[in-house]
């Protein structure tokens, strides 16, 4: 790839090519830290959030900078990064545009459908040049797709992010989307204008859809909150890995497949 060719971020920033050598990136994305070390990145990048844990091995040596919203600046000015990668629902923008005034480039991402993911490896792919590693995962992922059949019946989930207060997704998020391709249609509010909204639980409320699914992240219910919400709905709870839902990047390759083991 040539130096005059340009990537498009999820805000319309256009990217020049760099050596992954002369790369030194900050991530504020869990799934994408993964991501960029599944892409053979893992020796640029030099901060990333407690949050990421992905790859284990490899991001053990690299230093934490703080949470996705609350980040430490001055512990990442002193890392003097290159390069900083956000996404629009996961972190603040008045964090990011502080961070903006000393890391020459910032990438944007907000993945919100799976076939997005593709873009998305191509993106970071080309910006770090390595195209083929990108490929690899764009193959990976087709395959994945192509092995997915969507259940003739839908099926009307409510999927809880949090309790106290009780919290569920829209229909236009990312999450929403994977769970499209198992069949689902994800229940909300009336009139919510929330990518992710609380509700509170009602009798008729309850009537409007036919499972509730528990996510382990990023409130970490367990079975035990499983067994307390059947019996008090009379319903099908069930609890679903967060990470392989709501996780883009590498990890949704493994979450399309995981599509396939949930049971209505």
């Amino acid at each position: 790839m040539t130096n005059d060719i340009f990537l498009t971020d999820a805000i319309g920033q256009q990217h020049q090519p760099v050596a992954a050598a002369q790369a030194r990136i900050v991530s504020l994305v869990p799934s994408i830290t993964e991501l960029i070390c599944d892409l053979g990145l893992a020796s640029s990048l030099v901060g990333r959030t407690g949050f990421c844990i992905h790859p284990a091995e490899a991001v053990q040596a690299i230093p934490k900078i703080g949470g996705t919203k609350d980040v430490n600046i001055e512990k990442i000015r002193r890392l003097a990064p290159t390069h900083l990668i956000v996404n629009i629902d996961e972190n603040e923008k008045p964090t990011v545009d502080l961070l903006a005034e000393f890391i020459p480039h910032v990438i944007v991402t907000h993945p919100n459908t799976p076939r997005d993911n593709l873009a998305l490896y191509r993106l970071l792919g080309g910006i770090f040049q390595v195209e083929a590693a990108a490929e690899q995962l764009c193959s990976a992922f087709d395959k994945a797709y192509a092995d997915l059949t969507v259940p003739v019946s839908p099926q009307r989930v409510l999927y809880c992010i949090w309790k106290d207060p009780w919290m569920t997704i829209a229909g236009d998020t990312y999450i929403a989307n994977m769970l499209k391709l198992a069949g689902c249609q994800v229940w909300a509010p009336e009139n919510n204008t929330l990518r992710y909204p609380a509700f509170s639980w009602s009798d008729t409320m309850a009537t409007q859809f036919d499972h509730v699914l528990l996510s382990t992240e990023p409130y970490r219910f367990t079975e035990a909150h499983v067994d307390a919400l059947e019996r008090q709905l009379g319903k099908p709870v069930q609890l679903v890995d967060g990470e392989m839902l709501s996780w883009y990047g590498s990890r949704a390759i493994k979450g399309l497949m995981y599509l396939k083991t949930l049971k209505f």
